[in-house]
Order: C-alpha cells, then structure tokens, then sequence
C-alpha cells in the first residue's frame, strides 16, 4: 500500500459558494452531501470520489479539472444546452468521446465516454 488510502476529493474554487452551489445543483443535478460556511461537498452518480467547490480563489487557467464519465453523452450535451450551461461540441478521439462545460466562474470540467 502507499502513503495514501485514496483520492479524497477534487476541488474548484469559486467565487461565490451561495451562487455556485445552485448552478452545480440545478444546472449538473450533482447533490449537496456536506457543506460548511465557504464550501460544499457534492457527490455525483454512484462515484466514490465527490467534487467540492471552495469559495475563495478561482484557477486562471483551468489546467487541472474534473472529467464526469457519462454512457450517454449525446443525451448529457443536450440537456446541458438546453440549460443554457456553456459548453463545447462533442469530440471524438479514437476510443473517447467528449466535450468541456464551464460554471459561471469559468472553471472548466469535462464530460466523457470511453
């Protein structure tokens, strides 16, 4: 075994907890599962491995991001439009399929089927 037991979390900052915790639950239908005065734990699916959003400072250049896995992800793309959530086309790579979101703070994230 190595020094740790698993990945814990992946965090995002954001600039307004209030705000980015409606957009993550209604706009990615992810749920709430702890929250403290300037953060939120969110969980999604059957995944072990939650998403936390942080109020305080937001990654300049998204270089280090969440991918979300989803089997149909046409049908994930459309409704994420149809939300208004701003988002890129799907590309398909070879064996992998994707396509980025974006909150309202800018924080990239992936969607994606292999």
């Amino acid at each position: 075994m190595g020094l740790f037991e698993r990945v814990d979390t992946v965090c995002l900052g954001v600039s307004d907890i209030g705000k980015a915790k409606q957009w993550y639950s209604e706009m990615l239908e992810l749920k709430v599962i702890f929250q403290e005065n300037n953060y939120a734990v969110l969980s999604s699916g059957d995944s072990s491995i939650p998403l936390t959003i942080e109020e305080g400072e937001v990654a300049p250049n998204n270089s280090i991001y969440p991918i979300f896995y989803a089997t149909n992800i046409e049908e994930v793309h459309k409704d994420l439009s149809g939300k208004g959530v701003k988002l890129t086309e799907i590309v398909k790579e070879g064996s992998n399929t994707f396509f980025n979101i974006f909150d309202p703070d800018g924080n990239r994230m992936q969607v994606c089927y292999c």
